[in-house]
């Protein structure tokens, strides 16, 4: 009986502790729509007067509740490590840039700007870089690495798991000749908005940086070049690759050690 006893109350304290899932509606004047996202809340959220975000951005094709639909550890995560995380609704296909084809999409303003507001206006948030992350897959791996780089003012620690962190050899491919024209019309454009090409916005630390990339991943290698590129420039960075493919497996893993890497740099802020 007392055994029994026991395991009730450990059950009971792991129901406990669990974090809160909001999903929200927020509104885009840039794009003039209203945009769904994920909230994910520690389940002591009202025991602090602020808190580190987050941002989790999810891949072509996807949606805002991807990443807590896909990898039940991204709530647990908030509970853990002791942060917020956001995933926002980036489009199937916007690549989190503003369209300079398509002014209708708008989605560097929403994310970076729009919906970091909103957030912070209505939870308990640490309101500066310092306290302010962001990462994704794929599609979304490439938007947190560009929108980081051109918000260092807004984030303060960025990653990328397996990001189309270059994205001139896929001309054909995933809708971007749509945001951004082809690329045999609008060349200089396809140099300027792809991720590789803006290291030179970075300085030594002005980022906190962890790029992740299976090595059976199709990204793989603009991924060493990155990498290499960063080695070049003595910009510090974590780089993380192991066997595995743009997957769900794959990314059920690496989103483990973003998340960490995201908390240690909040901690030491």
């Amino acid at each position: 009986m007392k055994k029994l006893l026991v395991i009730v109350f450990l059950l009971a304290c792991g129901v406990a502790q669990a974090a809160k899932v909001d999903t929200v509606d927020t509104y885009s004047n840039a794009m003039k729509k209203n945009i769904k996202a994920v909230v994910i809340r520690p389940d002591n959220y009202a025991d602090k007067a602020e808190w580190p975000v987050v941002y989790l951005l999810h891949g072509h094709g996807g949606s805002y509740n991807n990443w807590v639909k896909n990898v039940k550890y991204v709530q647990e995560a908030a509970d853990q490590l002791q942060m917020m995380i956001v995933c926002p609704d980036g489009g199937v296909s916007s690549w989190y840039w503003d369209s300079p084809e398509d002014a209708s999409w708008k989605y560097e303003t929403y994310v970076a700007g729009e919906l970091v507001k909103w957030v912070d206006a209505n939870y308990k948030t640490r309101k500066d870089a310092k306290g302010r992350g962001i990462t994704g897959l794929s599609m979304g791996g490439h938007g947190a690495l560009y929108l980081a780089f051109k918000h260092q003012d807004i984030f303060g620690t960025a990653g990328s798991m397996s990001g189309g962190v270059d994205i001139r050899p896929y001309p054909n491919n995933w809708n971007m000749a749509k945001r951004l024209g082809t690329q045999a019309e609008q060349p200089e454009r396809w140099e300027k908005y792809t991720v590789i090409n803006m290291l030179h916005l970075l300085s030594p630390n002005s980022l906190a940086l962890i790029i992740d990339c299976g090595t059976e991943d199709f990204f793989y290698k603009v991924n060493e070049n990155l990498h290499k590129e960063l080695l070049y420039r003595g910009i510090p960075h974590d780089y993380q690759t192991r066997p595995g493919a743009h997957n769900w497996d794959y990314w059920n893993n690496a989103v483990q050690y973003q998340l960490l890497f995201m908390h240690n740099f909040f901690d030491r802020k």
